[in-house]
């Protein structure tokens, strides 16, 4: 029994320790991956922004609900960021973000961080309590994409 899982721990350990790379087939994968999460991400947040704007009224459910997704995805694009998968394109992931990755998983955390700020204040129910931490949220999104994106 002890051989077992012992052997369970072993094989447990090499699959957590496999490089992000191995989640993709090919670059292209990875590249599809983070774009396609970071879409969904935008289409919720966007939703939001209206409200915060007032370019749409506010709807403290859909709020909340739109905001649950963001929070939801909010750390899969991250996994997409794999080595070779860079470009020079207008709208792709910088070169930097492999050179600098500190900084960028620094930008990823922040971002997670302002992100539980954003739910919390989503139940308040309350216009001017979302505005802040939905802008919060912006500055972090906007921070990254300034220094890892190609403009």
């Amino acid at each position: 029994m002890q051989r077992f899982i012992l052997a369970a721990a072993t094989v447990a350990g090499l699959a957590t320790a496999l490089p992000a790379a191995a989640q993709f087939q090919k670059p292209e994968d990875a590249v599809k991956y983070r774009q396609s999460a970071m879409f969904v991400i935008g289409q919720h947040f966007s939703r939001v922004g209206a409200m915060v704007q007032g370019k749409a009224p506010y709807d403290a459910a859909a709020a909340a609900a739109n905001i649950e997704v963001v929070a939801s995805l909010a750390k899969l694009p991250f996994a997409g960021f794999v080595e070779g998968t860079s470009s020079t394109e207008k709208g792709k992931a910088k070169a930097a973000i492999w050179s600098d990755r500190a900084k960028f998983d620094s930008g990823a955390k922040a971002m997670q961080d302002a992100m539980v700020k954003l739910v919390a204040a989503t139940k308040s129910n309350s216009l001017d309590t979302l505005k802040p931490a939905f802008g919060e949220v912006g500055k972090t999104c906007k921070g990254c994409h300034d220094d890892f994106r190609n403009q």
